[in-house]
């Protein structure tokens, strides 16, 4: 008799407490204790910080001893790029891993939510972007030409180029699932009702997004907050990673590969310092929301062709 309240207050607190939350909207659907984003903010910093210093530095290293490189070229080598992209890449996997440990949450809560993570809605989504990010960069062309002259290809372009096609579409894949995946729904969980807690989730991980491309330019610093707010409302709407992701990618891809196109021969030219750029990259702002439209429509139009596709696709997987 004594035992009977003991364990529905059990039950009660774990059901409370369950780390996925089916009834809040993506990117608030993380239940967690007030400690873990702390920690998850803490690890997310350190280890990107630890990462690039060392893995950059060694690159470095090998670069000026081994391959005759100037010890004061700053820019974007292969190597370098190699060793950037590759500590970003290796930050996600320690995110889920820190939170399936200290929030008990499955890792596949991250990248959707009553439903299955997508490849083809993936792959339509780089389509549909891949043609966004040409119409925006011709149309930055026109309002901010690179001068022409700074156009070569070079054995350093082609290593380049070829460590973008084949790293970077991971490192921004990394990048949303670390902070729109991880991030989003961790500081939401501080707040119970759903709108607040979006509120909070996305400005949280928005802002932490910018802060760490450590930029001291208003125009990049706008540009980063918008990235990181237009990708948290397509993940939001979408119910899940695809879009986001998508749109990182093809964001940095095109961004990595003019910048290798245009950089004499050499590596990529990485100023964020103030003045380095200008208005050009409102231009940006308009594509990132070009994209939410784009996401909710073909998303609202999804759930009209299949209108029982919260309950329906959930109990069919």
């Amino acid at each position: 008799m004594t035992r009977t309240p003991e364990t529905n207050r059990s039950s009660t607190t774990s059901t409370r407490l369950a780390p996925v939350d089916p009834a809040r909207p993506f990117g608030a659907h993380l239940s967690l204790r007030w400690w873990v984003p702390v920690v998850l903010t803490v690890t997310v910093i350190v280890v990107t910080n630890v990462l690039q210093t060392l893995l950059v530095v060694g690159a470095t290293v090998i670069e000026v001893r081994l391959l005759g490189h100037e010890a004061g070229d700053t820019s974007m080598t292969p190597l370098r790029y190699l060793a950037s992209n590759v500590a970003i890449i290796m930050v996600a996997p320690l995110a889920l891993l820190v939170l399936a440990w200290a929030g008990r949450a499955p890792w596949r809560a991250v990248l959707s939510r009553e439903r299955h993570f997508h490849w083809g809605r993936l792959g339509a989504y780089l389509g549909i972007f891949a043609g966004l990010m040409v119409v925006t960069n011709i149309a930055i062309h026109l309002v901010n030409p690179s001068p022409a002259e700074l156009f070569a290809i070079s054995g350093t372009t082609i290593a380049l180029l070829a460590v973008i096609v084949v790293t970077t579409p991971l490192q921004a894949a990394s990048e949303e699932v670390v902070f729109r995946g991880v991030l989003t729904p961790s500081y939401a969980s501080w707040v119970r009702a759903s709108r607040p807690a979006i509120m909070l989730g996305i400005t949280g991980s928005s802002i932490l997004f910018m802060v760490m491309h450590v930029s001291t330019d208003l125009w990049m610093i706008v540009n980063y907050l918008g990235l990181g707010v237009s990708t948290a409302l397509m993940a939001l709407l979408s119910k899940g990673l695809e879009a986001s992701i998508a749109f990182h990618v093809m964001n940095n891809v095109f961004a990595m590969t003019i910048g290798a196109l245009f950089a004499e021969g050499g590596g990529i030219s990485q100023d964020r310092t103030a003045g380095s750029a200008g208005p050009y990259l409102l231009l940006v702002l308009v594509a990132e929301a070009v994209a939410v439209l784009i996401v909710w429509q073909l998303e609202k139009r999804r759930r009209v062709v299949s209108p029982d596709a919260t309950s329906g696709h959930s109990r069919a997987e």
